[in-house]
């Protein structure tokens, strides 16, 4: 009885290491990828705002829109 209570535990446990090393290349994978979406959404705003700064230095900011 207690050689199959201590192989249960056993394999119990290996299981259980196995799922934690899964989790921790999960976790990990997705880490990287937050990493590369920051890094895409931070590149996109830097653009956007380089777009707007360009083309507003054509225009004066307190000129009358040509239809008054």
């Amino acid at each position: 009885m207690n050689e199959e209570r201590l192989e249960n535990i056993e394999a119990k446990l290996t299981f259980q290491e196995d799922l934690i090393e899964e989790l921790n290349k999960t976790v990990y994978q997705q880490q990287q990828k937050l990493d590369r979406l920051e890094a895409i959404c931070e590149s996109l705003a830097r653009h956007i705002q380089s777009q707007a700064e360009g083309r507003n230095e054509g225009m004066p900011s307190n000129e009358r829109p040509p239809h008054y």
